[in-house]
């Protein structure tokens, strides 16, 4: 009775996991490997990917170096946060949340309204006799722009593992004569890496198949793969060649994923499961 109460309850999330996750993924398979003239099974959406792989390592650069900002700035934040009474923890992670809850593109938008040449920061600088400083349409503004928009999907997971951490481990390590430095280095940040791979993995994922941010705050030289699929769906008129770019994106998210996993440990508490 409870096993068929399960497989009941379960109905909704697997007819959801079909129609919305496996169907499309075999939409861009089938898409990806036909030709879109004859519709025949070929291989050469993939073969012309060549022209494209240095698209390919920047945004996998972007990405990469947005993570590491992220892991730089979340950790104390997240240290700070699991290290405060209940009720303050309850207030300050609803802070780090609530920027989540408003639209992603205002959130980008803003960031062009402050660093654009004619924008709050410039006229700020502007009285005081400074610039104005060219900051959109860089390289650096790309990687602000993926901070800012995926650094709580960095200090939720980290929050989440320090949080959960026995306090009496670290009590133990100062009696037997450990400072503060070999406390972080022995105990807390070993004890931390699940939470850490989870939020490289949570942020790397959507940086690297970004587009919005790179248009709005990049440059001509900031082109991402997440830009060259949306102008093959949109400008280009080759589905086949953006599914091909979407499959082969699809695939280094799971391999990457998977790699983090193995450093992770699938049984450890805060890591990635996929």
């Amino acid at each position: 009775m409870k096993k068929n109460n399960s497989v009941l309850l379960s109905t909704p999330y697997l007819i959801w996991m079909v129609a919305f996750t496996l169907i499309p993924l075999c939409v861009v398979g089938f898409y990806a490997l036909t030709d879109p003239a004859t519709g025949k099974f070929t291989f050469d959406n993939l073969k012309n990917l060549d022209a494209y792989l240095p698209v390919f390592w920047q945004s996998v650069a972007y990405s990469v170096v947005s993570a590491f900002i992220c892991l730089l700035m979340g950790y104390p934040v997240a240290y700070f946060i699991a290290h405060q009474k209940p009720v303050a923890q309850k207030f300050l992670y609803m802070l780090v949340m609530l920027p989540m809850c408003m639209s992603f593109l205002l959130r980008t938008l803003a960031w062009v309204g402050l660093l654009q040449d004619t924008g709050i920061i410039n006229t700020f600088l502007g009285r005081l006799g400074i610039g104005p400083i060219s900051m959109i349409r860089t390289p650096g503004a790309v990687v602000l722009g993926m901070v800012y928009n995926y650094l709580p999907y960095m200090i939720l997971p980290l929050y989440s593992t320090l949080v959960k951490i026995d306090h009496r481990l670290v009590e133990a390590a100062e009696d037997l004569g450990c400072n503060g430095a070999k406390v972080f280095s022995k105990v807390i940040f070993p004890l931390s890496l699940p939470g850490i791979v989870t939020g490289i993995t949570m942020v790397f994922v959507p940086a690297v198949s970004t587009f919005y941010i790179s248009q709005k705050l990049g440059g001509t030289e900031t082109v991402l793969i997440g830009d060259v699929i949306e102008r093959q769906f949109k400008q280009g008129n080759n589905p086949n060649l953006g599914a091909a770019l979407s499959l082969v994106l699809m695939l280094l998210v799971f391999v990457c994923t998977g790699i983090m996993n193995r450093f992770a440990g699938d049984d450890e508490e805060g890591g990635v499961i996929v």
